[in-house]
């Protein structure tokens, strides 16, 4: 107990019959009635021309009318019970008359069509210090057309970058990127206006526009034998050169039915497919009540699942069916796109990782044709 509990303990103090609260006491330094009239007073004649309370209390001290403090000025503003003069400063909220920034939408039904890409950054054991990683990726294979490493991100190795892909694997229709610096450069905007190719950014304040360079970005930093961080750019640039390689040529996409990026750029994917059909055929077995059993396929988002018929007509159909459909699919980038369900190409893994990130673009599913 301190010494002045204690005190007060054995010498309480008289009590008083009628108190005053603390709000009503008159202490020297409150805002005497009449004082406060003439604040307020001042403080609507600025309302009534534009100004605020700030202008008001300025102009009261230029004045030599010095009745109270900055912050008691504004107390006394909040407690004027007329605030229809007073003025609201616009806000981006109140601006109604703001049109929303529609989703950029881009559709690829083969390689080669859009290109989407992005920055990312290879941490080092200093503060402060990352180096750039550039990757640029077709959006309907997965592929990485091309890539560089350097320490700091510049427009004009951007540029370098995009013609030497150019030159190896074409011009695309359309090429999606972020908001960032360098991908709204000017020196970038000038090479692709000239080559003619359309150029989509995310919208302002929306981080899942860009879902495919992400996720790739994803798989880079989630593979068990990534360094975490890298001493100098040489040891960086070799764990790139090593990535992208495996990532193009041996990376079973889970977004592709678990083809590589490169055998979806090629086409082989097509011959692979009609294999992994014809070798997931099993035998007959006693296991079901007609003597046979399904091939196992890839299930489709369940959410996005079309009605399928009972278990025995769809065995029927499944022996009926001698020849494999012809199949097509498309990769779009934007919102609000489903996936065709039932589909070899459309995996549930997938669709996790889509959701869990709340990508806006997914592969969408193969459909018969």
């Amino acid at each position: 107990m301190s010494r002045s509990t204690w005190h007060y303990r054995r010498n309480p103090r008289a009590r008083v019959a009628e108190p005053i609260p603390h709000t009503e006491r008159a202490y020297r330094s409150r805002i005497s009635p009449t004082d406060r009239g003439v604040i307020a007073a001042r403080i609507a004649a600025g309302w009534q021309s534009g100004a605020s309370v700030d202008h008001s209390f300025a102009t009261a001290w230029d004045d030599a009318v010095m009745l109270a403090s900055r912050r008691s000025w504004w107390r006394i503003a909040a407690q004027i019970p007329d605030q229809s003069s007073r003025p609201i400063a616009p806000t981006r909220r109140s601006n109604t008359n703001r049109v929303p920034r529609a989703a950029p939408v881009l559709e690829a039904t083969g390689p080669g069509q859009v290109w989407s890409w992005d920055i990312t950054d290879l941490p080092s054991p200093w503060r402060g210090v990352a180096y750039k990683a550039y990757s640029v990726m077709d959006i309907f294979s997965r592929k990485i057309v091309a890539w560089r490493l350097e320490e700091r991100e510049v427009d004009d190795l951007a540029v370098e970058m995009f013609k030497s892909a150019f030159g190896e694997h074409g011009i695309p229709a359309a090429v999606h990127a972020d908001s960032g610096p360098a991908m709204r450069s000017n020196v970038l905007a000038n090479l692709l206006d000239d080559l003619g190719i359309t150029r989509t950014h995310n919208r302002p304040r929306v981080s899942n526009d860009n879902p495919f360079s992400e996720a790739e970005f994803r798989t880079m930093k989630y593979r068990p034998n990534y360094p975490g961080t890298f001493t100098t750019i040489d040891q960086a640039r070799a764990f790139m050169d090593r990535y992208v390689p495996w990532y193009n040529q041996h990376h079973k996409h889970s977004g592709i039915a678990l083809f590589s990026p490169d055998e979806v750029h090629d086409g082989t994917w097509h011959e692979l497919w009609d294999r992994r059909r014809t070798r997931s055929t099993r035998p007959t077995t006693t296991s079901t009540p007609n003597g046979s059993a399904d091939q196992p396929r890839t299930p489709s988002p369940a959410r996005h699942r079309r009605h399928q018929p009972p278990q025995g007509q769809r065995q029927r159909q499944n022996r009926q069916q001698t020849t494999p459909p012809s199949l097509t699919f498309r990769a779009v980038t934007g919102t609000d796109i489903c996936t065709h369900g039932n589909s070899p190409l459309a995996s549930t893994s997938s669709f996790r990782r889509a959701t869990k990130h709340r990508a806006s673009a997914t592969l969408s599913a193969v459909k018969y044709s």
